[in-house]
């Protein structure tokens, strides 16, 4: 027994010095967020490509070629005059070397913004490991802006909490992240505040508790309606031939049958954009920590209860079992959504994980 504790309370220690290290790392400590870590990014935006794999349906002009051919900067082919080409697009060369008429064909350059909606509700304040998942959500969102920047297109998006948003137009080049950046610090920080105080007020609360289950439905409730909400406005940001991100750990998604109304606005910005929809879970809901000994635990987030043994076989398997049918269904809805989903874990960095661990941004 003695051993037993030795030996888990030394891997506890190496653990916690490798934490420690990556974090260090990544300027961070892994509950607040700051510029630093944010703007480092901008060096590691080789990771991923944002390359377009969907047709864009957009009819401003930009950086990207679209399918359809007209009259554009990049030239395409060249083909026999047919009756109706513009004159202007003969190309002469190819006529005279062939003795008939040949007009040069371009590809239509289109502009395609890339906007980030990016989750810091109540719910994404918590991580078991290495960082909060609103912390990694935002590394995400600050990767794909970079590399957009990088690109030359334009970035805006959506920042929201469960009360309140920050709505931001696209704009281009370094002002464009930066704006962006500037809104993820600024409503982390002040809901990690909101909550300190909330919680603070609810230790001096001496009135009795309400009822577990009554008081989970209605915060569950809450967060659904105000998640809808924030999808209509994406929505309306999201113009035809956009690149759409949608940062979340997919909470106010659970119940297929009260978040309806925000898969529809969801499905509707994928007929016209490229939706992508990242979802951001600790390590913690997907699995049960090892224990050598049989622990009765209580868990709550903040509202319901309840008990579980760590180190009991049974209780391990089931409970990963269910997180894996809770993410199998969530996956399933948001692909019937139209859209491409991506996941990714707090409780490792973000490099680590493009690198080597399959995801792909």
């Amino acid at each position: 027994m003695w051993f037993n504790r030795q030996k888990t309370s030394s891997s506890n220690s190496v653990n916690n010095e490798a934490a420690q290290s990556l974090l260090a790392g990544l300027y961070s400590n892994g509950i607040d967020l700051s510029m630093q870590e944010l703007l480092q990014y901008q060096s590691k935006s080789r990771l991923i490509d944002l390359a377009g794999k969907k047709n864009i349906r957009g009819k401003q002009s930009g950086n990207y070629l679209s399918r359809s051919k007209g009259r554009g900067m990049e030239f395409d082919e060249v083909r026999h005059y047919q009756t109706g080409d513009d004159v202007r697009a003969i190309d002469w060369r190819v006529t005279a070397r062939t003795g008939k008429t040949h007009t040069k064909l371009f590809r239509e350059e289109i502009e395609r913004p890339v906007l980030i909606a990016t989750d810091l509700s109540q719910n994404m304040h918590f991580g078991s490991k290495l960082l909060f998942k609103s912390v990694q959500a935002a590394h995400v969102a600050a990767l794909v802006a970079w590399h957009a920047k990088s690109r030359g297109d334009r970035i805006g998006g959506l920042v929201f909490c469960d009360e309140q948003h920050i709505e931001l137009k696209p704009r281009s080049r370094k002002a464009g992240v930066l704006h962006y950046l500037h809104a993820l610090t600024t409503l982390n920080n002040h809901k990690k505040q909101k909550a300190v105080e909330v919680s603070n007020s609810a230790l001096h609360d001496e009135k009795e508790p309400i009822d577990d289950v009554t008081s989970a439905q209605k915060s569950h409730s809450f967060g659904q309606s105000h998640f809808e909400q924030h999808c209509a406005r994406l929505r309306h940001l999201a113009k035809p031939g956009s690149l759409v991100y949608l940062i979340t750990d997919g909470h106010a998604l659970r119940d297929e049958k009260n978040c309806a109304h925000a898969l529809r606005h969801l499905s509707q910005i994928s007929k016209h954009c490229e939706l992508v929809i990242c979802l951001i879970s600790d390590p913690l809901e997907q699995e049960l920590p090892d224990s050598t000994l049989k622990l009765a635990v209580t868990i709550t987030d903040g509202h319901s209860r309840q008990q579980l043994t760590l180190g009991d076989t049974n209780t391990a398997v089931q409970y990963q079992q269910q997180a894996f049918e809770q993410s199998e269904q969530m996956q399933s809805l948001l692909q019937s959504a139209g859209a491409r989903v991506i996941h990714f874990s707090a409780g490792d960095t973000l490099e680590q994980q493009l690198k080597y661990s399959g995801a792909s941004l």
